[in-house]
């Protein structure tokens, strides 16, 4: 399963990211994110240069409130070349934006909201938005399953892997423990992403510095 090291806190995008990024790039990360709030277009630009350089893929998680906002981000990253655009709910206008592009897109299902996102819904809607997402074309979905309001985490990541198909699913936001990566990957998950529990040291409690957090994800990972 992936590991995608998101380079945000509190659902923004870090301010010194790029700074950040320098300093954990030689760990191998092979994929890597981060927000469309927080930062300007023009440090992001320098970010996903970096990214790219590493050899690792890019990822943006739209967290914007309103339409037009997410709209705007989408643009953005397209225009950034990020390999894989992830949230949102506007497939009818983002898709069109990406067609041609090589951005991949992996919208929210259920019913998201607010900022930090929080996720309604039930697993009934999950499956369904997810298989309608693959019908229309996109590579997959961003499911907030540990922001769930409505529903059980594991029961929304089921549910997510039914509807998909062979669809790529990426569970975003509070996986903070190896027992949550264990669950996320035993429901059928195919990628998961860390960036909060990275930065407050929360997910490996003993150790201090981000380059000790992050040796421990990885570490972790490569026994699931």
């Amino acid at each position: 399963m992936d590991f995608i090291f998101m380079l945000t806190r509190n659902d923004r995008t870090i301010e010194d990211c790029v700074e950040v990024f320098s300093e954990v790039a030689t760990l191998g990360l092979k994929h890597v994110g981060f927000k469309d709030v927080g930062v300007a277009p023009e440090t992001l630009k320098t970010l996903v240069g970096a990214i790219h350089a590493s050899g690792a893929t890019s990822y943006m998680e739209v967290v914007s409130e309103t339409p037009e906002a997410c709209l705007n981000s989408a643009r953005i990253g397209a225009e950034l070349g990020v390999r894989r655009l992830l949230g949102g709910t506007q497939l009818d206008d983002v898709l069109p934006l990406l067609k041609g592009t090589g951005t991949t897109y992996y919208p929210f299902p259920g019913k998201p909201s607010g900022h930090p996102t929080r996720l309604g819904g039930s697993p009934a809607d999950v499956e369904a938005h997810c298989r309608a997402f693959r019908a229309r074309g996109c590579a997959g979905a961003d499911l907030l399953a540990y922001r769930a309001t409505e529903a059980d985490p594991v029961a929304l990541i089921a549910a997510a892997r039914k509807g998909l198909g062979d669809g790529h699913l990426i569970v975003a936001g509070s996986v903070a423990s190896v027992e949550r990566i264990r669950d996320v990957a035993a429901a059928g998950a195919d990628a998961f992403t860390i960036g909060s529990a990275v930065f407050d040291g929360s997910y490996a409690r003993n150790s201090g510095s981000i380059r000790s957090q992050l040796k421990r994800v990885m570490a972790d990972c490569a026994t699931i």
